[in-house]
């Protein structure tokens, strides 16, 4: 089936251990930090016809949607009163998490009477993860099971420190993170995957573990896979924990599809693709802290890969980082906007992405540490498509180094990304504010 594909072409294999499969035909459109990227699922959810479906992990009541939309409630609860079928799925925190309940949409009386003073059209179902674990899933999913289904995925949270510009002037405590809108036929698994999240809902037969006319209802599984609407190829991964459904309904056309031991196809993706790697490898990501992915990048540097991690500045690095920094074809490196003030403010790096090759690339929610790829529930677009890869990794490194590197090849523009991160160091360390963008070079262990 991959030959006919056109795999034969791509180096890097897909993932085997996956409950959706290889799919041709899709079409991918990345979409750069929190405010362009919402701004195109408010486009979409304003021009949907028949449904819009969202997995939500963190909103905050502070968060406005792009050019005066209101917030995201605001913007579905539009969507409901016209008829649509608005569901929300939202991740409630256990006793275990808690911690992270001022940031979620969990059920609480406040939440509630918010509900009250939007619509009553919304659908919505709760749910926790494993014990300790979260549902870290984001995905918005625009007229399910039509051929005009669209679907974006990605990391960016629903608050005030997300919805934010490319190149990050101004304010402090901004995020950096990235989308991806996905049609085609690949669509149709985020579909099976909403609906077997919306059908296993933890919560969904407590008084309070749901909202809405309709939301004690259960959905259909997708019949129909989307036809063509462009050349890549996608292979949607997860990571689902052990046990966590018992449903095995099959993905409609080729899909083996069983998780009852979990599924972890983003794990396994993530070191096939790290050790295919023939010229370069481009991460963004918050934490990496599994010592297989920090092993495997050390075998890809020592067979000569030009590696470019973009990290939190205040992030925690594994001790594993120093045996990398030794490599001279290896950087790391964080970024920093430029403040009103004039001095530099740290952004956070909070995308979940992987660039190899200039051919293949991920997008998705799951951070290279040992929640994401181990128990948390999390979604990932791996894609081989060399326009999609290049044009992504072009206008990343637009962003952070202020250069049009369009021209020059995947590993050319690595080794750039490197020289300037260094030279905006030296600068920052001397105290300049005036930097080439916004990368600057990290020490290993800081």
């Amino acid at each position: 089936m991959t030959d006919e594909l056109g795999f034969s072409d791509f180096a890097i294999p897909y993932a085997r251990g996956a409950s959706y499969p290889v799919r041709s035909g899709n079409v991918l459109r990345p979409l750069i930090d929190g405010e362009p990227a919402f701004r195109r699922v408010c486009e979409a959810i304003e021009q949907a016809k028949i449904s819009v479906w969202a997995t939500v992990t963190f909103m905050w009541a502070a968060c406005q949607m792009p050019d005066g939309r209101g917030s995201p409630l605001d913007v579905l609860s539009r969507a409901a009163e016209r008829g649509l079928d608005v569901r929300i799925i939202f991740w409630r925190p256990d006793p275990e998490t808690e911690y992270l309940e001022t940031n979620a949409f969990w059920g609480a009386p406040e939440h509630v009477e918010r509900l009250k003073e939007c619509s009553s059209s919304l659908r919505i179902r709760w749910d926790r993860a494993q014990p300790g674990y979260c549902q870290h899933q984001k995905c918005w999913l625009i007229d399910a099971g039509t051929e005009t289904e669209t679907t974006f995925l990605g990391g960016i949270n629903l608050n005030p420190h997300s919805v934010v510009a490319p190149g990050h002037r101004g304010g402090k405590n901004q995020n950096h993170d990235v989308y991806i809108e996905l049609a085609g036929p690949s669509a149709v698994d985020v579909h099976h995957n909403f609906v077997q999240r919306w059908n296993e809902a933890s919560e969904r037969h407590l008084a309070d573990g749901r909202w809405g006319a309709g939301s004690e209802s259960d959905l259909p599984f997708p019949a129909k896979v989307p036809e063509r609407k462009g050349n890549a190829i996608v292979q949607i991964q997860r990571t689902i924990h052990r046990g966590r459904y018992s449903n095995g309904h099959a993905a409609p056309q080729d899909a083996a599809y069983s998780i009852e031991d979990g599924e972890r196809s983003n794990l396994e993706q993530y070191c096939a693709a790290i050790g295919a790697a023939r010229r370069s490898i481009y991460i963004e990501n918050q934490a990496i802290d599994v010592p297989e992915i920090i092993r495997c990048l050390r075998h890809a540097l020592q067979r000569g890969v030009e590696i470019a991690v973009l990290m939190p500045a205040e992030g925690k690095l594994h001790e594993l980082f120093a045996d990398l920094a030794a490599f001279d074809n290896f950087t790391l490196a964080g970024i920093a906007g430029l403040g009103d003030d004039g001095k530099r403010n740290p952004v956070w790096i909070h995308a979940k992405l992987m660039l190899i090759d200039g051919e293949w690339g991920t997008v998705g929610s799951c951070n290279l540490h040992r929640y994401s790829l181990f128990g948390n529930s999390e979604l990932n677009a791996a894609f081989w498509d060399r326009e999609t890869a290049r044009a992504l990794l072009a206008e990343l490194l637009h962003e952070h180094l202020d250069r049009d590197i369009s021209g020059l090849n995947d590993r050319a523009a690595l080794q750039l990304f490197g020289e300037i991160a260094r030279h905006n160091r030296r600068l920052f360390e001397r105290g300049e504010s005036k930097w080439q963008g916004l990368a600057f070079s990290l020490p290993p262990l800081s």
